[in-house]
């Protein structure tokens, strides 16, 4: 698997720095991707990952459920999220250099 990162050039939402794609290359996922991160930049300046949800309504209330959730771990949502920090952190640093 890798983290396809598509930056966000228009600025808008504000805050939204990139999109993430997990691309699966091996095993019974191998060529499909799973799509609907977004990575954040927060008031602190500190960076966090949001999964792809899916929204309802429920008395005119709008809510939302994380389609990608741990079985019994946090710890595997959190290694994800690192992940997908890491690559772009490592696409912004390459795109600086390019500039």
């Amino acid at each position: 698997m890798h983290v396809k990162i598509i930056p966000n050039d228009s600025g808008r939402p504000v805050g939204k720095l990139a999109d993430a794609e997990l691309h699966f290359e091996a095993g019974p996922l191998a060529g499909l991707k799973l799509i609907g991160f977004m990575i954040w930049e927060k008031t602190d300046a500190s960076r966090s990952v949001t999964f792809p949800a899916r929204q309802y309504s429920v008395n005119g209330e709008r809510r939302s459920y994380a389609l990608l959730r741990p079985i019994t771990d946090v710890k595997n949502a959190n290694s994800i999220k690192e992940l997908i920090l890491a690559a772009y952190q490592a696409a912004h640093e390459s795109a600086l250099l390019e500039t």
